[in-house]
């Protein structure tokens, strides 16, 4: 079997790892929600429940970005080709940059900054 074959194949093994991370990230979120939110706080349950929903969709996400990387290596390129995975990548990252902001409450460079007023207290 040639390497772009190879390629291909891994691309799409890792395609299928990120919406299976999804699914799984988002029936276990779910399954946690249903058990914090009959024993106790409810907003503090919603507030978990969004965190790990975040968390399932956010490393599901990384395993694309990858799958699509090694695409590019497969695919023929064209200015076409290369643009439209530029924007897949672009906004996949987008969306990953603002679920992580919306986890953990903090922009990734402002997050020492954060750990150490929280220290300080």
């Amino acid at each position: 079997m040639e390497t772009a074959s190879w390629m291909e194949i891994a691309a799409r093994v890792l395609e299928w790892a990120g919406v299976g991370v999804i699914v799984a990230g988002s029936l276990l979120a779910s399954l946690i929600f249903a058990r914090d939110f009959r024993g106790g706080d409810r907003k503090a349950a919603y507030d978990q429940y969004r965190a790990n929903l975040g968390r399932g969709i956010l490393l599901g996400l990384e395993f694309l970005v990858g799958a699509d990387i090694i695409s590019t290596v497969t695919a023929p390129l064209t200015w076409e080709s290369v643009s439209l995975l530029g924007l897949i990548v672009l906004i996949r990252t987008l969306l990953s940059f603002s679920l992580e902001i919306e986890i953990e409450g903090v922009a990734p460079w402002r997050r020492r900054d954060s750990a150490n007023d929280s220290g300080s207290r």
